[in-house]
């Protein structure tokens, strides 16, 4: 269980982040968010789609790093298989809160890369800050305004009927089969029935460029086929 605490430079003075890419470090995940603006680094790697949260209802992009819970199939021995790791994977053990209207930093110190021997220090000897934690600092900027961007992008996709589910059938070589749910697509269709002041209204928005790198995305599943295959031959 997550233990939320405000980072800050006497109780933390002491902290390490093992930066290293690892499952053991909680990476073993098989999706993360995303947002717009990530969109043209992520989909040259990763499938790009949108998923519904249970709970809430609401539709969020992610990145497809896995089948199956706990996978993450561009995690392997050689490291992260991908020449852009998502921030949503980096900013690990850290988030964004609240404090008084303010946005602070929060940092879950029960997290396995949060320990006191060796790692990446936050804080300097007299309590200024790394330049590692300055990176941070700036990823979670970055995470938290693309994050609210995407919601806007997900709001207005929803407007237009332009977000549909799919389901992805794959018989892997082995003969395995997975079956790919909850997650759901562009409606290219429907893309192609928009009128011309939607479509400027989406390009002038950043949001059409948003739309076909999603598509263009789907191009990267035979990447993570070809992944899941080589897993089970070394198997």
């Amino acid at each position: 269980m997550a233990t939320i605490e405000l980072l800050n430079n006497v109780d933390h003075l002491g902290v390490k982040i093992l930066t290293e890419r690892s499952l053991e470090l909680g990476d073993n995940k098989m999706f993360c968010l995303s947002f717009p603006a990530e969109f043209r680094a992520a989909q040259a790697y990763y499938p790009v789609l949108f998923y519904k949260d249970g709970q809430s209802g609401q539709f969020m992009p992610v990145l497809l790093l896995g089948f199956q819970s706990g996978e993450n199939l561009f995690l392997q021995q050689q490291g992260w298989q991908a020449g852009y790791v998502p921030l949503d994977i980096l900013r690990e053990p850290f988030t964004i809160g609240l404090q008084q209207g303010e946005r602070v930093i929060n940092i879950d110190t029960s997290h396995p890369r949060v320990n006191s021997a060796s790692g990446e220090p936050l804080f300097l000897e007299f309590g200024g800050q790394t330049s590692y934690l300055q990176q941070v600092a700036a990823q979670l900027e970055t995470l938290h305004h693309g994050i609210t961007d995407a919601k806007v992008f997900t709001q207005q996709l929803l407007a237009l009927e332009l977000i549909e589910s799919f389901v992805l059938d794959v018989t892997l070589n082995n003969g395995q089969q997975h079956s790919l749910h909850c997650f759901y697509t562009i409606n290219e269709p429907r893309l192609a029935q928009l009128s011309g002041e939607q479509l400027l209204q989406l390009k002038q928005a950043g949001y059409l460029e948003a739309i076909y790198m999603m598509l263009a995305s789907q191009a990267q599943f035979a990447r993570l086929i070809g992944f899941k295959n080589q897993l089970l031959a070394s198997n």
